[in-house]
Order: structure tokens, then sequence, then C-alpha cells
């Protein structure tokens, strides 16, 4: 092992130099570095993505030689944060900065700082005329230092804490153009909707430490951690996990809390290709696998990840269909994936594990792609993302055309490209399952409307690709007379990420032999991955009739869309997915419109009735003081008068009183 290696504690330049950064770019940006801001952070990722790569080889290597059990990691404590004795229990609470490398840390933190690099050098080109270019890129740093703490941690508390950091920088970046009301509330609603789930998250936690008695992982030797103590089954057990899951819900946009994520498309293009695409998204998923050994205790809540994740992706699929805002698309198509990848945890299978693991880094890439390359296109026509205004545009922007068109098709699950290896896996687990005699027709079930969804994805992908490039050529207003191709710093990310998503399919099995280091995953069964062949060939003869059922609808002319958009509009099918379900609707009506009331009630019941009774007796006082102040007039002769009544009053009470 090189020195480098040796010394573990390396492991914490991976998120400090990106916080180092922002800091830097926070203090210096506005009056020295200006439009070199983006300098410290593009250092500070590189860095970052050399030495997860670095970690990430060496830890293939360990497990290769069989330097220590499969399981086994490295870990490296920075500082005690809290130390708090407990009088009358054996178990102190105790919370270490801990930092942690095994298999599923190594494979986030590269998958992540990857990204995040390519997207910042996206960002040069894309945000370079804003006036807010130095404070884009401090978010930007911040963001990636909190999603590689969050990676990297090794105990629930401090999950928590930057689980809860990541939320903070995406409402900054969703909100990063504040002056637009739009973007406000984006912002907003992605906050208060992900509260819901963080409170579920500090709910699980509490219920953590009471029937484990520690927040940490992994044991320290001397004391079991959570993850390696027998798993706590029943109500309890159940409960945990499902309290785990309404957090994932709320970061990973599950139903019911998806509602988010299409709205948080308001921020900056870059914004929705790292934060909503690519990373933040998936801390869900992320944390799933790390906290399986509760899940596995558990089989209700198995079912119950399962249902959830494909009943998103088939509803995301669905409002997609009849959407017109390009990162809108995107948008549902990004909550549909995660709901395969929770389908996939789902099952219970190592497998499934994996093939969830697997599509999490492909999508990264394919999504990153696809949603950078709806910047490229914004960049060329002023900003306009409705697919209604624009087409034709493949000979204007050659790269991009050609580089999404790779991001549309891996999507899809072309044979080959990287969706297809992933989602295949993701089929293949929930079949297996569902040869189970254990709610084998409830996964049977669930493989069919995966499939069915799966179909959808190739229609709304493709839609999405002919409405843009293909087709009379349509020049919004706002692009001026040449839009052009995208600038240097723009194209080459896409480049990268489009031979990226080439290629990383055919990394399923280094995959699993890195995840190898990651402890609590289920053993891999003898009949497990016999079914994938077939199902590789019948999900890629499905993504080939989506593609050409998209290409008869809106690649020859829309007259066929149009007819069979007003046949489902007179069904009512076509406003049900247009106006997403009505669910925004719904949440209106059920909780913000009586929130919004109860809250204008309590107002004016402040403002008319208890601010009245205040001011009244703060004036009664007040009113007093004037009545007697107006006494003192300074004349002796009144003085006298006033002494000689009171004289006789005082007389005529005592008379009064002996009378009676």
């Amino acid at each position: 092992m090189t020195l480098l290696l040796a010394q573990i504690a390396w492991i914490a330049l991976v998120p400090a130099l990106p916080l180092l950064a922002a800091i830097l770019t926070a203090i210096l940006g506005a009056r020295h570095l200006k439009k070199l801001s983006h300098w410290p952070v593009v250092a500070a990722t590189a860095a970052s993505f050399l030495i997860s790569l670095i970690l990430l080889v060496d830890t293939s290597q360990k497990t290769h030689e069989g330097e220590h059990q499969a399981g086994e990691a490295n870990t490296v404590t920075l500082w005690s944060w809290v130390h708090v004795e407990e009088a009358q229990s054996t178990n102190d609470f105790v919370i270490d900065v801990e930092l942690r490398v095994d298999g599923l840390t190594v494979v986030m933190l590269t998958m992540v700082t990857f990204i995040s690099l390519l997207v910042t050098i996206f960002s040069i080109g894309y945000m370079h005329d804003d006036r807010g270019y130095w404070r884009f890129f401090s978010y930007l740093g911040l963001f990636i230092f909190s999603m590689t703490m969050l990676v990297s941690v090794n105990n629930f508390l401090l999950l928590f804490v930057f689980w809860e950091a990541v939320g903070m920088c995406s409402y900054l970046l969703i909100g990063f153009w504040y002056q637009k009301p739009a973007a406000a509330a984006a912002g907003k609603k992605a906050f208060l909707v992900n509260r819901v789930g963080d409170f579920g998250f500090m709910l699980a936690m509490f219920l953590i430490w009471q029937a484990y008695g520690t927040l940490n992982y992994y044991g320290t030797g001397t004391a079991n951690g959570v993850l390696d103590s027998t798993a706590i089954g029943g109500t309890v057990g159940l409960l945990i996990c499902l309290l785990l899951m309404l957090g994932a819900c709320g970061k990973s946009a599950q139903f019911p809390l998806h509602v988010w994520l299409p709205d948080a498309m308001e921020g900056p293009t870059p914004v929705s290709a790292l934060i909503h695409a690519a990373t933040m998204v998936t801390a869900g998923v992320y944390m799933v696998v790390r906290c399986w050994p509760l899940f596995e205790a558990s089989e209700g809540a198995q079912v119950t990840v399962a249902c959830i994740g494909c009943f998103t992706a088939l509803l995301a699929g669905l409002i997609a269909l009849t959407q017109f805002d390009l990162k809108r698309v995107l948008a549902y198509s990004t909550i549909s994936q995660l709901g395969y990848m929770f389908l996939a945890l789902g099952t219970g299978l190592r497998t499934g594990i994996l093939a969830a693991m697997f599509h999490l880094v492909t999508h990264a890439f394919f999504k990153a792609l696809l949603f950078l390359g709806s910047g490229s296109v914004m960049h060329a026509t002023g900003g306009t993302v409705d697919m209604r205004q624009f087409g034709g545009l493949r000979h204007r922007m050659p790269i991009t055309h050609v580089t999404f068109l790779i991001g549309c098709l891996a999507l899809s699950g072309f044979p080959f490209l990287a969706g297809w290896w992933s989602k295949d896996a993701i089929l293949a687990a929930v079949h297996e399952r569902g040869l189970n005699a254990s709610y084998g027709d409830l996964y049977t079930l669930l493989f069919g409307l995966a499939t069915f969804t799966a179909l959808l994805t190739a229609i709304y992908t493709f839609r999405a690709f002919l409405l843009t490039f293909y087709g009379p050529e349509r020049i919004p207003a706002e692009a001026g007379d040449h839009p052009h191709e995208s600038p240097q710093s723009m194209w080459i990310p896409l480049a990268i990420l489009a031979i990226g998503t080439c290629i990383i399919g055919f990394m399923h099995h280094p995959l699993d032999h890195w995840l190898q280091q990651t402890p609590g995953l289920p053993e891999l069964q003898e009949h497990e991955g016999q079914h994938g062949i077939g199902i590789m060939v019948m999900s890629g003869l499905v993504a080939i009739v989506g593609i050409g059922l998209a290409g008869c609808l809106y690649g020859g002319g829309s007259k066929l869309a149009n007819g069979l958009a007003g046949f489902f509009k007179r069904c009512g099918l076509y406003q049900l997915s247009e106006q997403k379900f009505y669910l925004d609707s719904l949440y209106w009506g059920l909780v913000v419109w009586p929130l919004r009331s109860i809250a204008l009630l309590c107002y004016a019941i402040d403002r008319w009735v208890i601010d009245r009774i205040v001011d009244a007796c703060g004036r009664g006082p007040r009113s007093f003081g004037g009545i007697m102040r107006s006494l003192q007039m300074g004349l002796t002769s009144f003085y006298a008068l006033a002494m000689i009544l009171g004289v006789l009053v005082l007389m005529a009470a005592r008379l009064l009183s002996q009378m009676i």
C-alpha cells in the first residue's frame, strides 16, 4: 500500500477541499476573483475526485488480495463531538466525527466527485454572464462538501446533519435566482416538503437509540453498532424502517413527497443536473442500502419499499408523457428511475441491491448528460424550455444533438448502453423475487408494471428528443437570429458523459467486486441471476418498440400524435396526466390551504384582538397618569383647596361610618 493510502486520514480531504474552496470563493469572489471564481471549486473537486479514485482502486485491491474480511473498513476519527455520560445506564451517548471507507462509500464518493467536476466545468460557460457568478460556485462547493460528508460519516446523527446540509444547499441553489417568484417559491416548496421526510428520519433516530443504545453504524471493538447488532424485528423494527423510508421519500422524491422535484427545475440547469439528477436525490437510495440490515429483518418494510418504488415509477412515467417543459420531462424521468431503484431494493435480494446501486451509477451519467444537454439547448434558445416553441435544432447544435441522443437511448434502455444493463438487472431481480412463495404474486404484478413503465420511458424520452431536434426548424424570439452550438466549456462535459454512458454499463462486475467491502448486504443465493438473459432480450425489445412508437407519433409530423391526444382528451386521461393527476391541487386543498387559513386566522386574532387588548392595557396607566398630571397645576391656592376638600371627604366618611 502506498504511503498516501497508509495514512487513511487523507479521506478527510475529499470533503475538506470543496469546503475550503467554498469559503475561499465566498470571501474573495465578489471583489477579487470575480469571473475566475470557478477555479477554487474546479481545482478542489478535481483533487477530491482523484483521491476518491485512488481509494476506489485501493479498496478493489484489498478485496482481490483478501487483505481483510468482506465488510471490514478503514475509519478515521477527526474529533469527539458529543460525550454524555449516562448515570443509570451502561451506554454513554458518544458521537465522534468519524469517516468510514468501505465499498459503498468509495463508489458513492467517486461518482459524486466525478459528476460534480463535470457539472462545475459546464457551469463556467452556462453561468458566465450571471451577476451572482461567485455566489453560485460558493454554493456549489458547499453542496459538494455536504454530499461527500453524507456518504462518508459513520453514524446516524452525522448522517442527519449532512442530510440537512444537503437540503439547505438545495434550497439555496433552487432559489438562486431569487428575484424570480417561481424560483423563490420552488425553493420554499422543496425545503418544506423535505422537512416532512426529515421529521420521519428524526423519529427513526430516536427509536434506533431507544432500541440499540447507540447511533453508530458499526461497533468500535468494545461495543456493537446498530448495523452489526442483531436487527430488531416486529413492530419496532418495522416502524424504524418505515420512518427511514419516509426520510428517503422526501430526499429521493418518492410518492407522496415527490411533488417538489419538478418545481425545482426553476433553478439553474447545472443545479438540476448535479443535485436533482445525479447526487442529492440518490441520498435516499444510499441510506436504505447502508441500513439494509434493518430492512432485512422486516419483510413488510421490503414490500413497502418495492410498492412505493414501483408506483412512483409508473406515476411519474404517465405524467411525463404530456409535459412540454423539457426540464420537467427529465425531472419526472428522474423520479421514475429513482422508483426503479427502490423497487430493486424492495426485492430483498443481493442481486436487487446491486442492481439498484448499479442503476444509481449509470443513471448519474446519462441523466447528468441529459440535463446538461437541456441546458445547452436553453443556452442556444435564449432560456426557452417549452418544446412547442423550438424544434429542428439538430443542424444548429450537432454536438448537443448526438450527445443528447446517446443519453435518450441509455434512458430508454436501448441494448448495450448504460440504462439497458442496469434496468434489466432490476427487472431480473424483481422477476426472481416473484418466483418465491412469499409475496410472489405481488412481485409478479410489480414486474409487469415495471416493464410497462419501461415502455413509457422510451416513448416520453424520444418524444422530447424528436420535438427538440427534429421536425421543422423553429427558433424562439429569445434566441435572436443566430442560435449556435454551446461553447467548448459546455460541450466537452457533454462529450465525456456521452462516452461514459456508452461504457459504464460494462462495470457491473467491478461494481459488485467493490461492494463486497460493504457489510450487511445479503448473501448471494444459488438461484439468483439465472433469469437475466431472457429479461435482457425482452427489455431491449420493449425499448425498441417504445422508440418506434415515439417515432411514429412525433417523427413524421404531429397529426397522429394530435389525433391520439384528442382521443385521450375525450376520455379525460390526457388531462389527468397533464395536470399531474391533480396531486398539487390535492395538496393545496388538503394541506396548504387549511394551514394557510389557520395561519391567517391566527394572524387576525393576534392583530385585531390580542394586540388591541395589549395596547389597551398599555394605554390605561398612561391615561391615568395623564389625569393625575393635570392636577399638578403649580398653584398654592389650588393645593390648599384640594387639601381642605380631602379633609372634608375624610370627615364625612368618618361620620358616615359612625352612624352606620
